[in-house]
């Protein structure tokens, strides 16, 4: 392993982070070589990494070390250098004395230069205007007249989707578990719960206001107001901005499920990967491993009207594995590739769109978190 590596402009890069620190995986885009540097913070668990191609390009890291607790750190070199934060994100609203851990990062648009925002737990979205230099509460969203009602789900009270809508600077959503999706049309003033047509097994009431558990929330940018989510309850989409969502779980193995990955170039291509529960089909939660003990990532090209496996070269026997909500992703180039990282340490990926499979490490740290990027 390296500290650091040179990279082309326009290679492919692969962000990991795992409970034994972070890796950066990088290739041309032929994407059958791969050079490998790390571990970065290696006493660390670190959550979400991100690649910014603004600026020349920098890698955020969320990093929760056991000692000096959470913080963000950010690279200008590939992993060479590291830089921290003034001093970490705080909460200033008063909805939580202190923050237990940083889960995802979003670079923010190409016309706001500087910003980025971040997720963190007990649920709470931050913004920097200075490329994580500095960090400022979203204190609308931690007043929110619902709060004093918010649940955590397994993982905890965690804000863990950040989602930009490219289109529109006012308008973003996030995902906290286990509360729900809210959006915003005003640029963080206010927001609104973002629930309708989602279900919640393990509540009285199936269909709250909010109580929900997604897993993931991705948008895609060439479609405005389109979300898809995995949720505790099945997979949904909307084509209104969240303001409805339609169940397109059939045709799944499972409800359950932690993990999405959208196509570069169709939004109408998702991936999801079923896993089992112990409770149930309908409430999920127990046993937390692939369907059948089978590794089976499923891919829809119409929206999720309809599924189909994908197993050519994953393991289709005995395979009892598990992925972690951030663990898979999807590369910008026009034959997509998909990356799937296991909490056993494997990493699996497609460089054709999901068709055929190879395992491109194995051995690692449990990883918690997958990411793509193409160097600047």
């Amino acid at each position: 392993m390296t500290q650091g590596f040179s990279a082309q402009k326009g290679d492919v890069m692969v962000l990991l982070g795992t409970r034994k620190g972070a890796f950066i995986l990088s290739s041309d885009r032929s994407r059958k070589n791969w050079q490998v540097s790390g571990p970065y913070s290696p006493g660390s668990e670190v959550f979400h990494l991100t690649y910014d191609d603004r600026e020349g390009g920098t890698v955020f890291a969320a990093v929760n070390q056991m000692i000096w607790g959470p913080t963000v750190q950010r690279s200008h070199d590939l992993g060479t250098t590291w830089l921290s934060p003034q001093e970490p994100p705080r909460f200033t609203s008063g909805a939580a004395e202190t923050i237990d851990q940083v889960w995802h990062l979003a670079p923010g648009r190409d016309g706001e230069p500087g910003v980025v925002y971040l997720g963190v737990a007990p649920a709470g979205l931050f913004k920097s205007d200075d490329y994580g230099s500095t960090w400022q509460e979203v204190a609308s969203l931690s007043k929110h007249s619902s709060r004093d009602q918010w649940q955590p789900g397994l993982g905890g009270l965690c804000l863990h989707s950040i989602v930009l809508d490219q289109a529109d600077a006012g308008r973003m959503w996030v995902g906290i578990s286990a509360v729900g999706v809210f959006g915003t049309t005003d640029s963080g003033e206010s927001w609104e719960t973002l629930n309708q047509g989602v279900r919640a097994d393990f509540l009285p009431d199936r269909f709250p206001d909010f109580g929900q558990c997604p897993h993931k929330v991705l948008t895609h940018p060439s479609k405005p107001g389109l979300l898809y989510q995995q949720n505790h309850c099945g997979v949904y989409r909307s084509d209104s901005a969240g303001e409805e969502w339609q169940d397109i779980t059939e045709g799944l193995p499972s409800r359950f499920g932690f993990v999405l990955g959208l196509h570069s170039k169709d939004p109408d291509t998702l991936f999801v990967l079923p896993e089992d529960d112990v409770l149930g089909e309908d409430v999920g939660g127990g046993k937390r491993y692939v369907t059948d003990a089978k590794f089976r990532v499923y891919r829809s090209r119409n929206g999720g009207r309809d599924w189909e496996p994908l197993t050519r070269r994953l393991p289709q026997q005995g395979a009892y594995l598990h992925v972690l909500r951030e663990g898979m992703a999807t590369d910008s180039l026009d034959d997509c590739g998909i990356y799937v990282g296991t909490t056993t340490g494997q990493l699996f990926y497609s460089r054709d769109n999901g068709d055929n499979w190879e395992l491109m490490m194995e051995h690692l740290p449990p990883i918690l978190a997958v990411e793509c990027g193409v160097t600047v």
